[in-house]
């Protein structure tokens, strides 16, 4: 009985040391200059702040993420970028979902307040997040989403709630 309870001690010790680095890394990213490839990340304050036109967006086709933050709460992420007609857009699936609802809070957040910055190959942009919920331009969108990523966000989906799609419009 000993021998067991000696054993369990080692292994409950042994597994601690994976946790507790996981648990530090992610509490000291959330301080870092954005995300990392894992963990959300703070404030994004490095490279240049653009001022001027709207830019030709169409670069972002040859990007895979790009790294948002939100002004409130200012935590950063990785997130997947489409353009459409010549404007900017950002969006998060699994939303009808429990653990999606869970899981991928900058969305109810960037409804409520969609303030939020871009860093893009290294410059910020300020941008205004404005939720898209139908309409024909959801074809547009979700026909730029397909032809660059793996997913399955359409129209319907948008429609129907189960993907949520903000539109990365200029700040006023």
């Amino acid at each position: 009985m000993k021998i067991a309870k000696n054993v369990i001690i080692v292994v409950l010790g042994l597994l601690l040391i994976p946790v507790t680095a996981v648990g530090t890394a992610a509490v000291k990213q959330r301080f870092a200059d954005g995300p990392n490839r894992v963990f959300s990340g703070g404030r994004l304050v490095a490279g240049d702040l653009h001022t001027g036109p709207e830019p030709d967006w169409s670069f972002v086709k040859d990007i895979p993420t790009i790294e948002m933050q939100l002004v409130e709460p200012a935590r950063s992420r990785r997130i997947w970028v489409a353009e459409a007609e010549g404007k900017l857009y950002v969006w998060s699936g699994y939303m009808s979902t429990a653990v999606g609802r869970l899981w991928k809070r900058w969305p109810v957040q960037a409804e409520r307040d969609g303030r939020a910055v871009l860093r893009i190959n290294g410059t910020r942009y300020e941008r205004q997040l404005a939720r898209i919920t139908s309409g024909d331009v959801l074809d547009g969108i979700s026909a730029a989403i397909g032809s660059k990523y793996p997913s399955e966000t359409t129209r319907a989906s948008v429609e129907a709630g189960e993907a949520w799609v903000f539109e990365a419009a200029p700040r006023n």
